[in-house]
């Protein structure tokens, strides 16, 4: 596994509606891949592949792939009098895991960071028993406001940093959540050889405040059929019951039955699970009440998509210590290959 190219998705900035740099990575590595590369004014990818090997009969099919390349970030609502600044979330937080952070601002130049609130020494023993909220936070860059106000305006956007590490079987690290799902699109085109549909390999943007980009580029494409690929919960840890259980780390890929914003096609789910058998490839059937993923945009766009996930199973969602087990990751990197070279064969019409 290109462990190299995980890392450096991971840890290179991507905010909503700001994902130049993961752009450039992702063109940089799906330009010798495919037959024709583009960049629409959402900022999405599209990276289409003609069928190779062998073909079908009549005009080969389209196949969809959407893997979103935005994090949630942060984003500058006021300067205070002291050089402090405040935000607002570009994407779903849970407060707690902001605490004692370090952060990137991308002002007219990126500055490190640090998320601060009041101390424990000085709280109230109300203010310590309650849960932390957004609005007790606050960025410190260390500099007096006369330097801040040079550096930083409402405004700017801010993403957390942290590293890649090895932890185990696992990898952790922020932004799993989707820069894993971009490097199972991308190496699982690498690794594709002979295939009877079009694919078009498309990395979008905005996914995290809305599913913004994929909406637009399953419209401009109509495909016949499309696969997500994105993070799922593996609430396989102490305290979660078994009401809870999604997923669990290292029992392979997850194939997506329903979340919140859609219920995947049944045709596009039996197949993937049939492969999944014959090709013995672990995986895991994904039912997630709470969460959506860029398959609802694509399976709403024209007169609608046939359209399921492959989703890779990952702890701590939403947090700097995202954690995939590598088994997982290079099963969702298999069953991928192997649904595109037999796409041409999913049924798409209801009988």
């Amino acid at each position: 596994m290109n462990v190299e190219l995980l890392s450096e998705l991971c840890r290179t900035p991507g905010p909503p509606g700001r994902e130049e740099r993961i752009r450039e990575i992702v063109i940089r590595e799906l330009s010798p891949l495919v037959d024709e590369i583009e960049v629409d004014r959402m900022g999405n990818v599209f990276a289409t592949r003609r069928p190779r090997g062998r073909a079908g009969k009549g005009e080969p099919r389209r196949v969809m792939l959407s893997a979103h390349m935005d994090e949630i970030s942060l984003i500058v609502t006021h300067v205070d009098e002291h050089g402090f600044l405040r935000f607002a979330p570009l994407g779903g937080f849970d407060p707690k895991t902001l605490s004692t952070q370090r952060v990137i601002v991308h002002g007219c130049k990126d500055v490190l960071g640090v998320i601060g609130s009041k101390p424990i020494h000085i709280m109230t023993d109300e203010e310590r028993q309650r849960p932390p909220k957004l609005e007790h936070f606050f960025i410190d860059l260390g500099l007096p406001k006369a330097k801040v106000d040079k550096l930083v305006s409402v405004g700017d956007l801010a993403t957390r940093e942290r590293d890649f590490v090895d932890i185990g079987d696992s990898v952790c690290t922020k932004s799993l959540d989707d820069r894993v799902g971009v490097f199972v699109m991308i190496e699982a085109v690498r690794a594709l050889k002979s295939h009877a549909v079009e694919v078009i390999a498309v990395a979008t943007t905005q996914e995290e405040v809305g599913i913004r980009g994929a909406t637009v580029a399953a419209e401009a494409l109509r495909p016949d059929l499309g696969i997500a690929l994105d993070v799922t919960l593996a609430n396989d840890v102490p305290g979660a019951s078994s009401e809870d259980y999604v997923t669990k780390l290292g029992a392979g890929t997850a194939i997506k039955v329903m979340d919140s914003s859609v219920i995947s096609d049944f045709r596009v789910v039996d197949a993937l699970r049939a492969i999944a058998q014959k090709k013995k490839i672990p995986y895991q059937m994904e039912v997630l009440t709470k969460g959506g993923t860029d398959t609802a945009a694509i399976q709403r766009a024209g007169g609608g998509v046939p359209a399921g996930c492959v989703s890779i199973p990952s702890r701590y969602v939403h947090s700097v210590i995202e954690m995939c087990h590598r088994k997982d990751i290079q099963a969702s990197i298999d069953l991928l290959v192997a649904f595109l070279t037999e796409a041409d064969k999913v049924p798409l019409d209801h009988a």
